[in-house]
Order: structure tokens, then C-alpha cells, then sequence
């Protein structure tokens, strides 16, 4: 428990001016607002804001932040107002309070999706305009996360944990905060995947009873190497955390012994020069590991991470990696934008590429329908890795991996994005899909017109590209839409023959709940309204209607349903009674991108969107849909993966195979043995999963286990 008379030293220690009486008047008036009110672990609530303002002290943060800290929950959780905080406090202090605090449940008494993403559109709305909002908030969670085993309900853990690791720790990466976003993702792991974690932790427990003092030996190697080259330099080693670990496992598709950093080593140099210097020794001590040097210095990352980073075969014949840096580089690596924060600087003046992403996400927050579109672009921009990207002027781009030319376009500028119709990479015309690569120079080729295709959603990675493209075919759909209904209502009023006229339409307005004859037309368009509705509206004589109503039924589609589709499959793009298979050749999974392939007597088959088989469909764009996973009904639903695995032929393996697909609540719905020697079986498993996300968790868990020889997913 930290006492006022602490954390004021703390303060005072990195800030000499700082007021105290501020800090002291803060402290008194949290806790006195909290009064005696707990927490689930029984501490007095008030010990929490305590907590967060000495977690920001270790960054050395001005003293109108820590007292924010300290009053961070006030608003919400008990009866002071914010007209109170500003009163006492000024209006700076209340305006971070207000960012940092959640919307109330009488705000929003929705869904705890829609409560999440609408408190993350506040969140990034306050955090765009001073960025120690987002500070607080990331120590406010950071203590929740270190006090969330005293939560009895399972469903809260699980819900804050996953909310930590989709939104806050990317976010504390993207500032340059490390060192937390570090630890948050080990605790929500600890709390998501508790026995892979255990499973990681066991491995890595073998590792030290195998060398126990294998770290401080390599550390004294690499000094006395870089001693001998006369580099003044500090060695430190450790551990990676079980999460980092992990996630390497699942991205990379390696096993645990594959992996070449559980052991990472930090030089840190007095100047940038002797980074390369450094480099070098180290390059030409050890053989480098090919394809996993990357230089950040002189291309940092959009958080401004600069570093050397390599893998080498070090001592003893150890795969490493090493990181090199300067003592500014690792404070900026640590601690992000709170390393070279300015006490009293307005948050105006935080600028530079580093917050690019701040005002790209309010450029997708602009274009969002709706709060989830939102947090969903979001989620996927904050996670992806990076290459950088060239425009012809030499202009530096830095994307997620996996980008295309749209992204490279809409990351230029929106009406860059918008009239883009072909781009040069390094000189040659190229796909609009094709994937962007680490120094490529990318030429957008426009016209005078935008016209973003609908197809581009299947491929565009940033949420940025993707929130325009939705935006200009809900655009696109609202005009096609408005039209539609025009020529329907006209059709079923002629057929009554009688004559439409505006008036006679705005008469009917009112009952059928629309404010315009705009949106009536797109009503009926879309299909919320059908003719026979609007007709009644227009005309509630009993004859005129029965009538119509004879009329109309004679015009009524009749729309057969396919036998072999029983129930509703989580697909959008397709029309009610559309029979719908999905593809043997890739097996589809929700959470990949698709295409559907149109075929007469048939339906629809679906196909991942790299599948090989769609090749023979090039010369026939006419069969080609539009479609994509529905994501509020797939998750209801289980889907067939296959996979092919190597099992050691040893009591017990088999058994591993199917605990381990088991504890991922999934399903074998097929086992076939494929090939058999004396030392390994090769088997074919179906699995039923919820998603791909499902499938590659537990293929990155089977890969943890030593019975398990190697797993992939089969896609023919």
C-alpha cells in the first residue's frame, strides 16, 4: 500500500516544481469520494487510483497526470461530478478525467460489445487530442490486470483479458511502451489459455535444468567479444515471457525448439554509430541466422522504435537474438512516448509520424457506420506487423504486412485511395491485390473519377482502406437503393391505376415511420418495407387496398428454397434461397476472406479467397460473388478444418493428439491413418472449430507438445 507521503516523494524525486498541493488535495479527494468502498479482492477501493499514479511515477509523468490518475475514477464510480474536478482541480484535469472515463451503463444500455467499442471510440476521440489520456488508462489497466484473480466471476476475467489483449496492449505498443504491453499480454494469457501457458512455462523450465546458467554465460561471451573489438557496451539477457513465446509459435508456424529468441540479449551503446559498429562484431563473431536481421534505425517503426535486431548461432551453438541500441533508443523502447515527455507540454504539440495512427484512426472513426465497425478496423490495424513501402517521391509508408496497393493509397490520402485504378511496383504494373514487400516502391495509377470497387474489401488489410471502401458502396447502395424503390412503388401504384404523386406519397410517411420519401424509396429497395405495406399507407380504403392487394400478389416472385440447405449459413452477399456449399479444395473457414463461385443447378461454393482451384473461373467474372463471413451469426456455428499430423509411435501420443483438441473445445469429426513406420504415424483429422482463429490456436498447441512431431493445416 503506497501512502500519500510516498508517492508525493516519488513525484518530487524526477520533479522538484511539482505541486504538491495539487497531489495532496487529489489524494484527499479520492478518498474521500470513495469512501468505504471495496474492491472483489477487499482492499479499500480508494488504493486502486493509488496504485495507477504510482505506476505513472515510474515514467516520470507531470504532476496534472498523476492527479488525474488519482481522481480517474471519481465520475464513474461514486457521486463527484465532473463540474466538481473542474471547480477544484481546472479544466485540464477535468477534460483528462472525462477522457479517461467510461461511459456509464445508463448511457449505453446495449450489448457489452456495443458498451466496449462505444467507450473506445471516447477513448480514442480524448486520446487524439492529449495523449495522456491514453497513459492513464493503460495504468488503470495494467493494476486491473494485476488484481484480476480477486474477480469471482469467470466471465469478467475473461471478457477484461480478451478486451486487454485486443485492444490496450497494441495500443501500448503502438506508443512505444514495451515494457507494458509486455505485461499486459502475460497476464490476459495467463487468464485466456491458462494450460498453454503452463505448457510454455514447462518447456522453458526443461531449458533451464538443461544449461541453468546458460543466459549469464552467453551475456559474459558476448561483453568479452565486444571488449575485444574496444565497443563500450552493456550486455543484459533474459528470458522472453511465455506470451511472447507463444504468439512467435502461431505466427510463425514453428515449434518450440525452432524458435531462435527464447534467449534475448540487449547491447546497449553510447552512440548510433556504435550500433553498427557493434553489429558488425557481432556479424562476424557468430553466424547470422539468414532473413532475421532488421534494421530500425534507420526505418523506424510507426511508434518510433529504433533498434538493431539480428539472430545469430551464438556460444555454446544457441540460436539468439540480439538486439542493439543506444541508451535513448532503449528508454524510447521501454517507455514510449512517456521517455521524452516535457512537463506541462500541450498535447498539441505531440506530433510527428509516431501519431500518424492517431489521426488515422479518427479518419476511421468518421467513416464507421457504427461503433463495432469501428473497434473491428481497429483490432485489425493495431495488430499486424509492418513492411515499408516507397512512393516515387521517396516518401517512407509503413503498412501491416500484408498490405496491398489500396492500402498503400488510402495510407497517401483518402482521394489518393479512392481514384485509384492500378498501381507500378518497383516500375511494373501489378495486381491491386498483390502484397506489398519490405523497400518496395509503390506508384498509385488514378482517375479523374472515385470509383472504389466492393471486391477491394476482400483484400485491403488497414482498417483505414477498408472503412472508405465500405463507405463509398454504402453510398453507392443507398443511391441503387433509392432508385429501386422509386421503380417499385411507381410499378405497384400503376397497376391500382391510380397516379402517384409526391403528396399522396408524403400522406403515407408518417405510418410507415420514415421521415422522407428518400428514405421510404430506400426502404422499399432494400427490402425493409415491402410494396404491399406501401400501398395500404398510400391508400386505407378497403376497396382500393383489396384491390391492390389482388394486383400485387399476382406480381409476388415465387422464390424455391435449395433441399440440400437446412440450415442458415453465416455468409453475406447472398440471396435468400441461394443452396450454398463450402469448397473440399481449401475448406473455408470464418475469419478467412472468400469468394463465391456462381454455378447453374448448383448454387454457390465457397472458396478461401488464395484458393488454387479459383484459377479456372479467370476468364468468368460473371460467376464470381461478392461475399464475406457473417460475424454475428458464425460464432453459433462449428465449421470443418483438416489438418495433417506426425505423431511419435509412443504410448500415450495419440492420446495427446486428442487431449489437446479437447481442452480447445473442438470436435474430431474424422480420423484417418495415412502412413505408418516403425518411428511415426502420420494421420488426417477433421476437426470441427468455430473459426480459423480457432484452428490455429490448436495447431500452435500441438505444436507445444513433444509427442507431436509437426502439424499443418491441409488446404486440398
Amino acid at each position: 500500500m503506497m501512502e500519500q507521503v510516498e508517492l508525493l516523494e516519488r513525484v518530487r524525486a524526477y520533479d522538484p516544481h511539482a505541486s504538491e498541493d495539487l497531489l495532496s488535495r487529489a489524494y484527499d479527494f479520492s478518498v474521500a469520494a470513495h469512501g468505504s468502498q471495496t474492491r472483489e479482492s477487499g482492499d479499500p477501493y480508494y488504493l486502486h487510483p493509488v496504485e495507477v499514479a504510482g505506476i505513472l511515477t515510474d515514467m516520470k509523468l507531470d504532476a496534472d497526470t498523476i492527479a488525474t490518475a488519482l481522481l480517474h475514477d471519481t465520475v464513474e464510480d461514486t457521486l463527484a461530478t465532473l463540474e466538481q474536478i473542474e471547480g477544484q482541480f481546472g479544466s485540464d484535469i477535468a477534460r483528462l478525467v472525462d477522457g479517461v472515463t467510461k461511459l456509464s451503463l445508463i448511457e449505453m444500455p446495449h450489448t457489452e460489445e456495443t458498451r466496449q467499442a462505444e467507450n473506445f471510440r471516447k477513448l480514442v476521440l480524448a486520446m487524439s487530442n492529449d495523449i495522456r489520456v491514453l497513459l492513464v488508462k493503460l495504468a488503470d489497466r495494467l493494476h486491473n490486470m494485476r488484481t484480476l484473480k480477486f474477480v469471482k466471476s469467470g466471465g469478467k476475467r475473461r471478457r477484461v483479458a480478451l478486451e486487454t489483449m485486443e485492444i490496450y496492449a497494441p495500443l501500448a505498443e503502438r506508443i512505444g511502451m514495451h515494457h507494458m504491453k509486455d505485461e499486459l499480454e502475460d497476464l490476459a494469457f495467463a487468464e485466456l489459455r491458462p494450460e498453454a501457458r503452463e505448457t510454455v512455462l514447462s518447456r522453458l523450465k526443461f531449458l533451464r535444468e538443461q544449461g541453468s546458467d546458460l543466459v549469464p554465460r552467453v551475456t559474459e561471451h558476448l561483453q568479452e567479444t565486444l571488449e575485444a573489438a574496444s565497443i563500450r557496451a552493456s550486455v543484459t539477457g533474459r528470458e522472453k515471457r511465455p506470451y511472447s513465446i507463444w504468439r512467435k509459435m502461431e505466427r510463425d508456424n514453428v515449434s518450440f525448439e525452432q524458435l531462435s529468441d527464447i534467449m534475448a540479449f540487449r547491447i546497449v551503446v553510447g552512440k548510433t554509430e556504435d550500433c553498427y559498429r557493434a553489429l558488425g562484431v557481432v556479424h562476424a563473431r557468430y553466424p547470422m541466422v539468414p532473413g532475421r536481421f532488421k534494421d530500425y534505425i534507420s526505418t523506424p517503426k510507426r511508434n518510433n522504435y529504433r533498434s538493431l535486431h539480428t539472430a545469430v548461432i551464438g556460444p555454446e551453438q544457441n540460436r539468439v537474438e540480439i538486439q542493439i541500441r543506444t541508451q535513448e533508443m532503449h528508454q524510447l523502447a521501454e517507455y514510449g512516448v512517456a521517455a521524452h515527455w516535457q512537463y506541462k507540454q500541450h498535447a498539441d504539440h505531440i506530433d510527428g509520424n509516431q501519431y500518424r495512427w492517431l489521426r488515422e484512426l479518427r479518419e476511421i472513426l468518421e467513416n464507421a457506420s457504427n461503433p463495432q465497425e469501428f473497434l473491428e478496423h481497429t483490432k485489425l490495424e493495431m495488430f499486424s506487423d509492418q513492411v515499408f513501402c516507397f512512393s516515387p517521391k521517396g516518401e517512407l509508408i509503413a503498412l501491416p504486412r500484408g498490405a496491398t496497393p489500396v492500402d498503400f493509397a488510402y495510407a497517401v490520402h483518402t482521394d489518393v485511395g479512392d481514384t485509384c485504378v492500378g498501381a507500378r511496383i518497383n516500375g511494373k504494373l501489378a495486381p491491386l491485390r498483390s502484397q506489398l514487400k519490405n523497400g518496395d516502391q509503390v506508384e498509385i495509377l488514378r482517375s479523374a473519377d472515385p470509383s472504389p470497387s466492393p471486391i477491394w474489401e476482400n483484400f485491403v488489410i488497414t482498417g483505414k482502406a477498408r472503412s472508405a471502401v465500405r463507405r463509398f458502396v454504402r453510398k453507392q447502395q443507398r443511391s441503387q437503393y433509392r432508385e429501386l424503390g422509386r421503380a417499385i412503388v411507381k410499378k405497384a401504384v400503376r397497376e391500382t391505376n391510380r397516379r402517384l404523386t409526391n403528396e399522396t406519397m408524403r400522406r403515407a410517411l408518417k405510418s410507415l415511420g420514415r421521415r422522407s420519401l428518400e428514405d421510404l424509396y430506400i426502404a422499399v429497395g432494400s427490402g425493409d418495407i415491402d410494396k404491399a405495406t406501401v400501398i395500404n399507407a398510400i391508400y386505407p380504403d378497403p376497396t382500393v387496398r383489396q384491390r391492390a392487394g389482388k394486383i400485387l400478389s399476382r406480381m409476388r416472385p415465387r422464390i424455391g428454397s435449395a433441399k440440400d440447405r437446412t440450415d442458415p449459413v453465416p455468409i453475406r452477399g447472398l440471396m435468400s434461397g441461394v443452396a450454398v456449399h463450402m469448397a473440399g479444395c481449401c475448406h473455408p473457414l470464418p475469419g478467412e476472406r472468400i469468394i463465391g463461385i456462381l454455378t447453374a443447378g448448383k448454387g454457390v461454393t465457397v472458396h478461401t479467397i488464395d484458393c488454387e482451384a479459383l484459377e479456372q473461373f479467370n476468364d468468368m467474372p460473371e460467376r464470381w460473388l461478392d461475399v464475406s463471413w457473417d460475424a454475428s451469426t458464425y460464432p453459433h456455428q462449428m465449421h470443418v478444418g483438416r489438418i495433417e499430423t506426425v505423431l511419435s509411435n509412443t504410448p500415450g501420443s495419440l492420446s495427446r493428439l486428442t487431449t489437446v483438441i479437447a481442452n480447445h473445445r473442438a470436435n474430431i469429426s474424422n480420423l484417418k491413418i495415412t502412413d505408418r513406420s516403425s518411428d511415426f504415424y502420420e494421420f488426417l483429422v477433421d476437426i470441427e472449430v468455430k473459426d480459423v482463429a480457432h484452428l490455429t490456436g490448436i495447431l500452435a498447441a500441438l505444436r507445444a507438445e513433444s509427442a507431436i512431431n509437426s502439424v499443418e493445416r491441409v488446404r486440398g
